[in-house]
């Protein structure tokens, strides 16, 4: 696989209007973006931190990924993601060199970005997500 940087961290929240004031107000961080992801029952705050960004995730129903997460784990660090290019080839690779796909095929995330997510059992327990800007 072939990686060239953190894209963002994914932090799980309950609330997007608690969340927000601690990043802005406590560290600093501008949020330039709220975006709500439908197909995967989620609403988004971006902050940039030099190249790196952090993803705030609010569930928006009750049977979201991100909803049972913080119900099994509590609010904290979701994800990790990792921009690439060629998505499809590092899919590919991943599955090649035995790691467990949650998505074979690329899927529609935030900010327009292909995503597809590594399974953390595959991952040293953490869920990886690789992302690509098909628009660069």
């Amino acid at each position: 696989m072939k990686v060239s940087h953190i894209e963002h961290l994914g932090i799980a929240v309950k609330s997007l209007d608690e969340a927000i004031p601690y990043w802005e107000n406590v560290l600093g961080l501008k949020c330039y973006a709220i975006e709500e992801v439908a197909e995967q029952k989620v609403k988004t705050a971006f902050f940039k931190l030099g190249q790196t960004k952090i993803e705030l995730l609010e569930p928006t129903s009750e049977d979201s990924t991100i909803a049972k997460f913080i119900e099994t784990r509590g609010i904290g660090v979701h994800h990790v993601a990792l921009a690439c290019e060629n998505i499809e080839e590092q899919l590919a690779d991943a599955e090649a060199h035995g790691v467990r796909l949650i998505d074979k095929t690329p899927r529609n995330g935030a900010e327009g970005l292909s995503i597809a997510f590594l399974h953390p059992k595959s991952t040293q327990g953490i869920l990886t997500e690789l992302c690509e800007d098909k628009n660069k």
